[in-house]
């Protein structure tokens, strides 16, 4: 049976922003344009949506926000949303805005809301947009590399006054509880020791030792990469200050990494999950997350997906760890 031809698509950013999200907002619009679908911009996320706060795009709406960060929908958090009562009134929102499918940009919470509008009847489909790299069900989220180029530029920066003052230097990146984003900017800046959630964290044998070790051979100043999931930063440099008398520093990089222009791969990767995401719409899909898996843009069903467990890359953890004598 010939699915029914889909007018009016809507999309909205909700959660965390992840730069590379504006080029996906435009991918989405450019492409239900050239499919004469009209796209509807919904602002700060679900909130947007149970108060209406929409308008309908066009070509030049979205005409150089592909270099800008951030996410020129907004985003915002909406504990409303999360009620069944809530989820029911945004149905009806898209109900009554004429909203036939809905395209969502975010994380797991955007996609566990994704599922329930659906259940309401609402045809939905998930981006994964996350610096932390976190969902289970894609190899990789939109942001991520801008984040880690962003984090390795300013450790870059740090590795040169630490090695001029023969200091260690203990930087802390984003994550939330998971360490792919914090392993990755260790192996490429070269840290001396990386601590990630994912493996437990012995102080003493993981960076103590390996600080030593370092400085017999020559060695005159650490750096070391700390997950936010792991935290106790300060008293690790309290600990590397009392046991080795190395001077030490601890710099947060925090929310800058997620802000700044999106890297090519951001950009890349965003333009065509957000196209993909409008041909799956328009071909009756629902539910769905579109995901980067194998080299290849795919969809998986929403429940799969988060049900999912994102292991971490255990061979580029060995990795980190044998270079970094």
């Amino acid at each position: 049976m010939e699915n029914k031809r889909i007018r009016r698509i809507g999309l909205l950013t909700s959660g965390g922003d992840a730069p590379g999200m504006n080029a996906a907002i435009r991918s989405v619009v450019r492409t239900c344009i050239g499919n004469d679908i009209t796209p509807i911009g919904v602002y700060r996320g679900y909130n947007g949506l149970l108060n209406n706060e929409v308008a309908e795009l066009n070509a030049r709406s979205v005409n150089g926000i592909t270099s800008h960060g951030g996410t020129m929908l907004y985003t915002a958090r909406c504990d409303e949303f999360k009620t069944e009562e809530g989820v029911k009134r945004a149905a009806q929102n898209c109900r009554y805005l004429g909203i036939e499918g809905l395209i969502c940009i975010g994380g797991d919470g955007t996609f566990r809301g994704a599922r329930d509008l659906a259940a309401q009847g609402i045809r939905t489909i998930g981006i994964p947009a996350t610096i932390d790299n976190d969902i289970a069900c894609t190899d990789y989220s939109i942001g991520f590399d801008t984040a880690a180029n962003t984090a390795i530029d300013a450790i870059d920066k740090l590795a040169d006054t630490m090695q001029s003052h023969e200091r260690a230097s203990i930087v802390e990146v984003m994550g939330r509880n998971a360490g792919h984003l914090a392993l990755y900017v260790g192996l490429a800046s070269g840290a001396s020791a990386t601590l990630i959630p994912e493996k437990p964290v012995n102080f003493e044998s993981d960076v103590i030792e390996v600080i030593r070790e370092g400085h017999y051979n020559g060695k005159r100043h650490s750096l070391i990469i700390v997950a936010e999931g792991v935290g106790r930063t300060n008293e690790l440099a309290e600990m590397i200050k009392t046991q080795t008398g190395m001077e030490t520093r601890v710099t947060i990089i925090g929310h800058i990494q997620r802000g700044g222009s999106p890297t090519a791969r951001d950009r890349v990767m965003a333009s065509r999950m957000g196209h993909f995401a409008v041909k799956k719409l328009i071909d009756g899909a629902s539910s769905m997350v579109v995901c980067y898996r194998n080299s290849e843009i795919v969809a998986t069903p929403i429940d799969e997906a988060l049900q999912m467990k994102k292991d971490l890359d255990g061979y580029m953890y060995e990795v980190a760890k044998d270079i970094a004598i």
